[in-house]
């Protein structure tokens, strides 16, 4: 199960809607594996960061074509979640010198 964890949360994203929403509504944003759970992605978020997670919400991004001169292809397909910390709970800090 550890390996998971690690798998499951792939990257933060720190955009500033990202980092907006950290500040407004004590929530943080990740890309996660696009098999991930609510539930799995709560349970990654509390034992690597070791913090109470109140709720999680997620988002589907689907790739899309892309061409630049001859050459076209798609983007990949992903996964996003938006992971609201507890009450009380310190936040996680990843992007501090922004």
């Amino acid at each position: 199960m550890a390996s998971r964890l690690y798998q499951v949360i792939r990257r933060p994203i720190i955009t500033e809607k990202g980092l907006g929403v950290k500040e407004t509504q004590h929530t943080v944003v990740f890309e996660v594996a696009q098999d991930a759970t609510k539930s799995e992605i709560k349970e990654a978020v509390q034992r690597v960061f070791k913090v109470r997670v109140d709720h999680v919400r997620t988002a589907n991004f689907h790739g899309k074509f892309r061409r630049r001169g001859r050459a076209e292809g798609h983007r990949r397909d992903w996964k996003k979640a938006y992971v609201r910390l507890a009450e009380g709970e310190k936040m996680i800090e990843y992007a501090e010198n922004l």
